[in-house]
C-alpha cells in the first residue's frame, strides 16, 4: 500500500528518491515526502505535500542538496490526507526521521503516555509515535534506539528511520510489511517494493519478519530485533527496469491485458510433460506419495486472487477428484477453522505479501499444516514461509487491479490440478488434452485481443448504467465475480456478481431495462441452463450481454470468445471483461492505474 524509499551512497539523493516514489506510485496513494541529510550538513532537511508525487516535486527547492535520504507515499489510515499528515515525521527537535509502512495496534496508548509526559503531536498518525519514542531513547547507538521502540510496539512496520546524529546511516527493520535492501557499488538502497530499485541494481536482499538492518554507503548489516547477527544473501531480480514501462500503451493496465498471451507462454515454459501427460512442478516440495495422502484442498486468497482461488478449486475436484474449495483469507484467519492433518493449504497472493494472505499462512504454519503458495514475486514473504509453491511468472503489474496476475494464477492452478490429477486417477488420454489445450492459450488470448475495438464500442453502451449483474454457473460464477469486481474497481458503477441458478431467489426483483445484465455462458453441460436464465431475464425486458462460445439468440450483444476444454474455458471467458472494464472506465475518464481509495499491495489489515 504505501510505499517506501531509501537511499546513502554519494550521489544528490533527492532526485533518486523522487524517481523511486514515482516507480511505486501503482501502489496507491495519497500523499509523499522526502527527508535529506548528508555527512557534511547539519541536520535534516524535509519537504511533504498532500497528492501525487508531481506535487511534492513542485515543492522540493533548488538547494535540497543530501547524499542520504528517505522517502514515502502514504496511503491514509490514521488520519485523513494532508500535508501534515504525510511522512517522514520528525520529532520536536527535527532529529530524528521515520518512514513506516503498517499499523500500529497500541498507538493510542503510547500517544496518550507520550502526552502525559509533554509530548506534542503535531499529526493524527499512529507513525508519529514512532518518531518521539526514538527520539526519547537513551541508548547511545540509533540500532539500539530503534530496538528499543520496537520492544514497545504491537502491529505492522516496515520502516525505514534517519537521525542528525548518525548521518552515515539509515537503520531499517520489517514484521508484516515488506522491506527489501538493493545492493550497489558504493552505495545502498532500500525500499518496500524491488520496482523502486531495479532502475539501479538487481542484487537484492529480502528481510523476514523481526529483522532489522543497518545501511552504510558501503556496507550493510542484518540482525534480528533482539540483536542477534543474521546472514543475508543476496539475490538477482529477474525484472528489468523496462518491465515497469507503459511500453507504447496508454496507462499500465492496458499493456497489462496485451501482455497476457506472453504471460502465459511463460507460466506454461518448461513445466510441460509430454511423456507422461502431466507438468514439472519441482518447487511444490511434494512427491507421490505425500500427494496422495491429501485428502482436501483449501485455497485461501483476497479480491482477485480468491477469484482465482474458486476457479483452481473447480479445477482440483474436476481433475484431480479431490475437494476442494477456496475461502477469503481475511475471514479464515478469525474464524477458528479445524486445520485438518490431510489437507492442502494454498495461499494466493500476487504481491506474496498480502496480510491477511501472510497472518493465515502463519498461523497454519503454527498448527503444523502443509502450505503452498502461488505467488508472483520471487522471494516474498509467503513465498518464504511456504512448504513449497508455484511462482506465476507475469511479469511485475504495475495497475493497482490485477489482470495479467490473475490470469496466470489460474494457469497456474491448472497446472496443479493437473500435477495432482496425474498423481491419483486422472487418465493419460485426459492429460494429454488438458497439456494441448494449455498450449492453445496464449493463441486464443492473442485471437481476443484482435476484437478490442467490438468490445470497446459495447463500453460506451454500459458506460451509462448506474449499476450492472454478472452471473455464471458453475465455472462461470467465478468469473463473473472476478469481472464484476474489475468494473467497480475502476469504473465506480456499482455491479454484484450472483450464480445463475440463483437468479429466482431474489435478484429477479433487480431486473428492469436500466440495469444491464452480463451472463458468462460457456458452451458445456450447463449450455441450456444458462440459456434457461437468459429467457427469465429477457421476460422481464432486462438487457444483456452474454461472453459464450456461440452467438446467443436471447442477448441483446454476445462477444464471442475461442473454446478451450471445459475445465479452461473460466481463463478465456474472463479476459474481454477485462476489456470491459477498461474501456467502461476510460469513457467516464477515470484514473484507470491508480482507481481512488485503493492500493495494490494490502500490507494491513
Amino acid at each position: 500500500m504505501c510505499g517506501i524509499v531509501g537511499y546513502i551512497g554519494k550521489r544528490d539523493v533527492a532526485p533518486l528518491l523522487l524517481e523511486g516514489l514515482q516507480r511505486l506510485e501503482y501502489r496507491g496513494y495519497d500523499s509523499a515526502g522526502i527527508v535529506v541529510t548528508s555527512p557534511k550538513t547539519s541536520g535534516l532537511k524535509l519537504v511533504k505535500a498532500k497528492g501525487r508525487v508531481r506535487d511534492l516535486e513542485a515543492k522540493v527547492p533548488a538547494r535540497f542538496k543530501g547524499t542520504t535520504g528517505i522517502a514515502h507515499t502514504r496511503w491514509a489510515t490514521h488520519g485523513a490526507p494532508s500535508d501534515v499528515n504525510a511522512h517522514p515525521h520528525l520529532d520536536a527537535e527535527g532529529k530524528v526521521a521515520v518512514v513506516h509502512n503498517g499499523i500500529i495496534d497500541n498507538a493510542s496508548d503510547l500517544r496518550r503516555k507520550l502526552e502525559a509526559d509533554g509530548v506534542e503531536f503535531l499529526s493524527e498518525t499512529d507513525t508519529e509515535v514512532l518518531t518521539h519514542l526514538i527520539a526519547r531513547s537513551q541508548a547511545t547507538k540509533l540500532e539500539d534506539k530503534v530496538r528499543e521502540t520496537l520492544r514497545l510496539i504491537e502491529g505492522t512496520y516496515g520502516i525505514a528511520v534517519m537521525h542528525a546524529d548518525f548521518p552515515d546511516r539509515i537503520v531499517v527493520a520489517r514484521n508484516g510489511s515488506p522491506v527489501v535492501l538493493g545492493i550497489g557499488e558504493k552505495e545502498m538502497f532500500v525500499a518496500s517494493d524491488i520496482a523502486a530499485l531495479v532502475a539501479h541494481t538487481r542484487q537484492i536482499v529480502t528481510l523476514d519478519d523481526g529483522e532489522m538492518a543497518t545501511l552504510k554507503a558501503d556496507d550493510f548489516r542484518t540482525y534480528t530485533t533482539e540483536g542477534t547477527r543474521t546472514t543475508a544473501e543476496p539475490t538477482t531480480v529477474e525484472w528489468e527496469a523496462a518491465s515497469y514501462d507503459m511500453g507504447g500503451h496508454d496507462t499500465y493496465m492496458h499493456k497489462e491485458i496485451h501482455e497476457q498471451a506472453d504471460a502465459v507462454d511463460r507460466v506454461l515454459r518448461g513445466r510441460i510433460d509430454d511423456r507422461f501427460s502431466t507438468v514439472h512442478l519441482g518447487g511444490l516440495n511434494l512427491d507421490a506419495r505425500e500427494a496422495r495422502r491429501i485428502r482436501r484442498v483449501k485455497i485461501l486468497g483476497c479480491g482477485t486472487s480468491y477469484h482465482a482461488g474458486m476457479i483452481g478449486a473447480q479445477m482440483i475436484e474436476g481433475l484431480a477428484r479431490i475437494p476442494a474449495d477456496a475461502e477469503p483469507a481475511s475471514e479464515f484467519r478469525y474464524r477458528n477453522a479445524v486445520v485438518d492433518p490431510d489437507t492442502l493449504y494454498v495461499a494466493v497472493s500476487q504481491s506474496g505479501e498480502t496480510y491477511d494472505v501472510l497472518a493465515a499462512v502463519q498461523e497454519l504454519k503454527r498448527k503444523g499444516a502443509r502450505v503452498l503458495g502461488v505467488v508472483n514475486v520471487v522471494g516474498s514473504a509467503i513465498a518464504r514461509e511456504a512448504d513449497g509453491g508455484i511462482y506465476v511468472h507475469a511479469g511485475p503489474e504495475v495497475c493497482v487491479v490485477s489482470t495479467k496476475c490473475f490470469t496466470n494464477t489460474t494457469v497456474a492452478f491448472a497446472l496443479l490440478a493437473l500435477h495432482l490429477g496425474r498423481t491419483r486417477d486422472l487418465s493419460v488420454r485426459d492429460g494429454k488434452r488438458i497439456i494441448a489445450g494449455l498450449r492453445r492459450l496464449p493463441a486464443q488470448i492473442a485471437e481476443i485481443m484482435e476484437h478490442e475495438e467490438d468490445v470497446k464500442k459495447l463500453a460506451l453502451q454500459f458506460a451509462e448504467a448506474r449499476s450492472m449483474l454478472f452471473i455464471g454457473r458453475v465455472r462461470g460464477y467465478p468469473v463473473a465475480r472476478e469481472a464484476s469486481l474489475k468494473l467497480k474497481e475502476i469504473s465506480y458503477i456499482h455491479a454484484e456478481a450472483y450464480p445463475a441458478s440463483e437468479l429466482k431467489h431474489g435478484p429477479l426483483a433487480l431486473i428492469e431495462p436500466a440495469l444491464p445484465t452480463v451472463a458468462i455462458v460457456p458452451d458445456d453441460d450447463l449450455l441450456e441452463k444458462n440459456r434457461a436464465a437468459l429467457e427469465e431475464i429477457k421476460a422481464r425486458s432486462g438487457k444483456i450481454l452474454a461472453v459464450a462460445h456461440q452467438h446467443q439468440e436471447k442477448a441483446d450483444e454476445t462477444i464471442v470468445v475461442p473454446k478451450n476444454e471445459d475445465e479452461l474455458d473460466p481463463i478465456l471467458m474472463g479476459i474481454p471483461l477485462q476489456l470491459l472494464a477498461y474501456h467502461t472506465a476510460l469513457t467516464l475518464g477515470r484514473d484507470i492505474d491508480k482507481p481512488r481509495n485503493l492500493a495494490k499491495s494490502v500490507t494491513v489489515e
